[in-house]
């Protein structure tokens, strides 16, 4: 299927003569998207860490590699060479900058990862100015409306079929379970993804051998979803060090597995600051309503932040708000150091704003404050003409964003 990350990949190769870092988690679509630059070129070079030939010509060195792409033959138009999972390879930052040093006039270099390319401090020299990174996402409700890259922060609301958005909530962002929307097929591969990535990537590239204990942290984080960690608690019944679990987790957000909010406090009168909050990134493993909901739309708020950064649109950030009195609301987005908009979700609409949209608007002084329903039926108007905290819903605001 087409994807918003084709139109990236080519923007990036039209504009620039850097790599391409492309990381994301297992099975979202980064090989595919990898592949379909073969569009690009008539040169075209796809080397795979994880095939056996293949890493012997990696093995090899530059030289070799850049023999095998042809990059000694006279060519109209530059080559592509796609480097999938080379993160493994312990020495690959060395051989990337030798690599691109050598032939950065000769071809254009996509790197792929499913774990966190700047993860692993070993590896040789620096790549800074040698490459952009960009975050692979799964799909949302924008990127299933369009796959062409925006021409605005904010985009125009635009609909989406109701069943596609149950789909999504349903079935996950992931390629393969969305399409298949079958509940068999999804449970079958959300199984066999969470065994490759705690069997393989994290035991074969972490130095984390207790992978029975991590794959009981993952259930009890999956079970926590939307709330606050407790790594004393979550160390007792893991029985390991309070240490180990926040390495742990550490290394879960490295492979994609899941990832952490901080509350924001700066202006925040009697502000509590408190550990992070913990989301997934498949939100459609997640069995009760209400959380699978709000990490639906904290991975809607993420996949935005992301973009806009990588794109160079500004520094945004996702935090949550929290005080001593305990007024919460689920996510504040951070515009260039200063509040931008606040989020509530709720699954249904019961006619009433919640009244800590009030107070955190007027503590941080953002711009908008939406309390966003999920059962509303899309309304064509952007969310973000108003100022006062507003019921908008889900359809309308995630339509405006990647």
């Amino acid at each position: 299927m087409k994807r918003l990350y084709d139109a990236i990949i080519k923007q990036h190769f039209e504009e620039l003569d850097l790599m391409l870092f492309l990381a994301g988690p297992r099975q979202v679509g980064k090989t595919t998207a990898g592949k379909a630059a073969q569009a690009l070129t008539t040169n075209y070079t796809y080397l795979n860490w994880d095939n056996f030939d293949h890493r012997n010509i990696i093995l090899s060195g530059p030289s070799v590699i850049a023999e095998y792409a042809k990059l000694d033959q006279l060519q109209k138009i530059k080559p592509l060479i796609l480097l999938d999972e080379i993160h493994k390879y312990k020495e690959w930052k060395s051989l990337l900058k030798g690599f691109y040093d050598t032939y950065k006039n000769e071809t254009h270099i996509l790197v792929t990862g499913s774990a966190r390319l700047d993860i692993y401090k070993s590896g040789g020299d620096s790549l800074m100015g040698r490459y952009f990174p960009f975050r692979m996402h799964p799909l949302s409700v924008g990127e299933c409306i369009s796959q062409s890259l925006p021409t605005e922060l904010i985009s125009k609301p635009r609909n989406l079929e109701r069943n596609i958005l149950q789909k999504l909530l349903d079935h996950g962002g992931f390629p393969k379970p969305f399409l298949r929307h079958e509940k068999r097929f999804t449970v079958r591969w959300q199984q066999l993804r969470q065994q490759q990535l705690i069997q393989e990537d994290i035991r074969d590239l972490s130095k984390i051998q207790e992978v029975n204990q991590l794959e009981v942290l993952t259930e009890l984080i999956k079970h926590q979803a939307g709330q606050v960690l407790n790594y004393s608690n979550l160390a007792k019944k893991v029985r390991v060090a309070n240490d180990t679990i926040r390495r742990w987790i550490k290394t879960l957000e490295a492979f994609y597995y899941c990832y952490t909010i901080t509350p924001w406090s700066k202006n925040i009168t009697r502000s509590l600051i408190k550990e992070p909050k913990v989301y997934l990134w498949d939100w459609s493993v997640i069995d009760n309503p209400g959380a699978r909901y709000e990490n639906f739309i904290a991975s809607h708020l993420l996949k935005a932040i992301h973009y806009w950064n990588d794109q160079g649109y500004g520094k945004f950030c996702l935090h949550y708000l929290r005080d001593l009195e305990k007024r919460e609301v689920d996510f504040i987005v951070i515009k260039d150091e200063k509040p931008w908009f606040l989020v509530e979700a709720k699954s249904s609409n019961n006619h009433h704003i919640n009244k800590n949209l009030y107070y955190f608007q007027e503590q941080t002084n953002a711009n908008h404050a939406f309390q966003v329903v999920l059962e509303l039926p899309f309304v064509e108007k952007s969310c973000f003409d108003t100022t006062n905290p507003t019921i908008v819903p889900a359809l309308s605001l995630l339509s405006q964003l990647v």
